[in-house]
């Protein structure tokens, strides 16, 4: 049984947004196993991913490590019905700023 889903969606040519749900309790060890998209391969590196889903604070940890190959990484919030940039290696962002959703 798959245990972790996403989807990419793309906002436009400068943001991939990646919505991920748990189809039940995630365990550390499970983190082996968990297959997300190669934003090199997959040609997203050059844009800012935001990551949207509700998980464990270390399945952030995991992904926000994974793309850092991107331009920029954004943590979702409802409650700013945006994400946070968290990381940049741009200065098109800034880290602290909220991109609008």
């Amino acid at each position: 049984m798959e245990i972790f889903k996403y989807n990419l969606k793309t906002k436009n040519e400068k943001i991939i947004i990646l919505e991920f749900d748990l189809t039940k309790n995630l365990e550390p060890s499970d983190l082996k196993n968990i297959e997300l998209p190669d934003p090199v391969k997959e040609g997203f590196s050059s844009k800012l991913i935001i990551i949207s889903g509700r998980g464990p604070i270390w399945l952030y940890g995991f992904m926000i490590h994974y793309f850092h190959p991107c331009k920029a990484i954004g943590i979702y919030d409802p409650r700013l019905d945006g994400a946070v940039i968290i990381e940049t290696h741009s200065n098109e962002y800034d880290t602290g700023e909220v991109i609008k959703i």
